[in-house]
C-alpha cells in the first residue's frame, strides 16, 4: 500500500531551462528531463484514447523543448505549457511518483 504523503508534492520547480523538480511531502527528491515528459503526455492528442496507442512522434518534438509555465490541476496534477505550444496535458501526481520508483 503506497504511503499518502508519497503522492503529494510540498515543492514543484524548474530547475535548469529545461528540467522539473519535485519535493514531496515525504521528503523524496524527482527530476524529470523535460523532453521525457514531453514524449509521454497522457492528452488525446498524443495518445489514443480508446486503444492508448501513441499518436505522438518524437521527431515532432524538440530537443530543447522545455515548461514554459507550470499550472497545478486541482490537488491531485500539474498541467505543462510547453515551448513547443502543447499544452493539454495533465500529468497526474500519483504517475510522476510511480515513474520516479520505477527509476
Amino acid at each position: 500500500m503506497a504511503n499518502y504523503l508519497s503522492e503529494i508534492p510540498d515543492e514543484i520547480k524548474r530547475i535548469n531551462d529545461h528540467d522539473i523538480q519535485i519535493v514531496w511531502k515525504d521528503g523524496e527528491e524527482s527530476v524529470y528531463i523535460a523532453r521525457d515528459l514531453r514524449l509521454i503526455c497522457p492528452c488525446a492528442v498524443c495518445v489514443e484514447e480508446m486503444t492508448g496507442r501513441k499518436l505522438l512522434d518524437p521527431e515532432t518534438v524538440p530537443e530543447d523543448v522545455h515548461p514554459a509555465k507550470l499550472e497545478l490541476v486541482g490537488r491531485y496534477a500539474i498541467k505543462i505549457k510547453w515551448s513547443d505550444g502543447h499544452d493539454t496535458g495533465i500529468y497526474t501526481f500519483e504517475r510522476l511518483r510511480k515513474m520516479h520508483e520505477e527509476n
